[in-house]
């Protein structure tokens, strides 16, 4: 799970400096918003991996944001814990209602945060089960970090096969360059972004059985995109 990205959005610098801490010292990368705008703005950037959503906030809540983000289908997906010093049931039935996926009452301990953290991770990440991932006869196996195409075993690098595990947990979205590099390298790595185009060619010629380079699509101004839908 190290490397995963978290959107910490709260309107207390010291409160996201606390959870940053936290985070980072369990090989988190961390994003900061201090209001729902610009919390808004950053996961549709930047696609965190989950958010930690303060409940009060000035202007838009934290409650409002999250309803928000479940109703648009581009971010319906975004797994939410919501941080709060309301601890009465109702306010909790409430976060979970409107699609919260934990709820966590302050005050609470850092180890506390990412052992819930790492446990919606999890619910929400088949790679993170080790569940094999199946989309029209190609199948990737975590557990045996092997990838198969209608049964018959396909040979790929390892940068090939982080960029085939990124796309198969991140279908239908389309990412640029930079933000393949930050995923699949990571952020402290640096590589030119024409390299992104090379292992694309090397993932489409490992994945060139039955059509399934296909999956793999350009989208044209932008990046790439795994789709089972007609390009």
């Amino acid at each position: 799970m190290a490397g995963r990205r978290i959107l910490i959005v709260d309107d207390e610098a010291a409160i996201r400096d606390m959870l940053r801490v936290a985070l980072e010292m369990a090989d988190y990368e961390c994003l900061e918003a201090s209001n729902a705008q610009d919390a808004l703005a950053l996961i549709v950037d930047e696609r965190p991996d989950l958010v930690l959503l303060d409940w009060m906030m000035p202007g838009t809540s934290g409650i409002e944001l999250a309803r928000r983000l479940k109703r648009e289908e581009v971010t319906a997906e975004v797994p939410l814990i919501m941080l709060t010093a309301k601890g009465e049931e109702d306010n909790k039935i409430q976060g979970l209602e409107v699609g919260a996926d934990d709820y966590i009452t302050k005050p609470f301990s850092p180890r506390e945060l990412v052992a819930r953290l790492k446990a919606v991770l999890r619910r929400a990440d088949p790679q993170m089960n080790g569940n094999p991932i199946r989309v029209q006869g190609l199948c990737l196996d975590p557990s045996s970090h092997r990838v198969t195409i209608n049964e018959r075993s396909v040979d790929m690098g390892p940068t090939e096969y982080r960029l085939l595990e990124f796309f198969l947990t991140h279908q239908e979205r389309a990412y640029t360059r930079s933000q393949l590099l930050d995923h699949v390298w990571g952020g402290n790595v640096y590589v030119e972004e024409r390299t992104v185009d090379v292992h694309i060619r090397r993932l489409r010629k490992a994945l060139a059985v039955d059509d399934h380079e296909n999956l793999v699509q350009t989208v044209r101004g932008t990046g790439y995109r795994f789709s089972t839908q007609a390009g």
